[in-house]
């Protein structure tokens, strides 16, 4: 897999076969809350034929999506990893706008608890603006058309015909349940490990994988992260025990035998001095696949 990047554009896209049906957009690639530098929040789309899966809804992500070219009103599946809030503040937002956008469909919502209560929440909150188009522009009820599947154990997750999902528990304390996700399709085999610190579930989830989307921690900038975020005295504490190190992320890779692993979700995300080599160095060590830096809107 070889990375272009068209220069007319900021979006960098990775070339896949000619034939494949699937495809992964990384609609942002910064970890964390905290807006800033050139990477938008944690997001990443997967598109089997005519079909979209979400999955996770950082702060921007529709935006994102237009970016990306991908039509909010074809959004009919979203999958959140865990509830920070740098991959679940626009989630209502999704079921809000992509109605907006003409979505008529129901739209299935999958991941741990709070989200039924988080749905509900949701629509609560933008219930005068649902009630006010419902009545002036004609438009059905999208409280109607939301389905929401909450749960707190691994496992299989969805089977529709062209992706298969599956989930494992993977540990990014103090937030539990915390979820990985594998989406097997017909032509390729794509991983999302959310955030997590080093895992052997993660691990057995990803086993000979096309894609894995790994997080990476790169803790010589921790220091200087730590500093820009006034009020948050154990930040760091936090950021190297919920994380994995790019110093263990290439025996990670290793062992899932992926053909591909890209880093997103990266931290700190927005500190220009590291480059690609500092992301990647530890990594080369105990990794010899294909490494690819994430950035926005890369496309696979």
């Amino acid at each position: 897999m070889t990375v272009t990047v068209d220069e007319n554009t900021p979006e960098v896209s990775a070339s896949a076969p000619a034939s494949t049906r699937t495809s992964l957009v990384l609609l942002g690639t910064k970890g964390g809350p905290r807006p800033g530098g050139e990477r938008a929040a944690p997001g990443q789309v997967i598109q089997v034929d005519d079909v979209y899966y979400l999955i996770d809804c950082g702060n921007g992500v529709c935006w994102q999506l237009a970016k990306a070219n991908v039509p909010l009103n074809k959004i009919r599946n979203i999958f959140l990893t865990h509830h920070h809030s740098d991959h679940n503040a626009d989630y209502g937002n999704v079921l809000l706008l992509s109605w907006a956008c003409g979505r008529s469909h129901i739209i299935d919502c999958y991941g741990p608890p709070p989200i039924a209560t988080m749905t509900r929440m949701a629509f609560e909150m933008n219930s005068y603006d649902i009630s006010i188009r419902i009545e002036d522009e004609g438009r059905v009820d999208p409280r109607n058309l939301a389905r929401v599947h909450e749960y707190s154990e691994p496992g299989f997750v969805l089977d529709d015909g062209k992706v298969r999902v599956t989930a494992a528990l993977v540990p990014h304390p103090p937030v539990t349940p915390n979820f990985a996700y594998r989406f097997d399709t017909p032509d390729r085999s794509i991983v999302i490990s959310g955030d997590t610190a080093p895992s052997d579930a993660l691990v057995e989830l990803a086993r000979g994988a096309d894609i894995l989307v790994h997080e990476a921690l790169y803790a010589p900038g921790i220091d200087a992260l730590a500093a820009r975020v006034p009020n948050a005295t154990t930040f760091k504490e936090h950021l190297l025990a919920s994380h994995t190190s790019t110093s263990d992320l290439g025996k990670i890779a290793t062992r899932t035998g992926v053909k591909t692993l890209v880093l997103s979700h990266l931290v700190p995300g927005d500190d220009p001095l590291i480059t690609d080599e500092m992301w990647t160095e530890e990594i080369r060590r105990d990794f010899d696949g294909e490494i690819i830096v994430g950035r926005d809107l890369m496309r696979f």
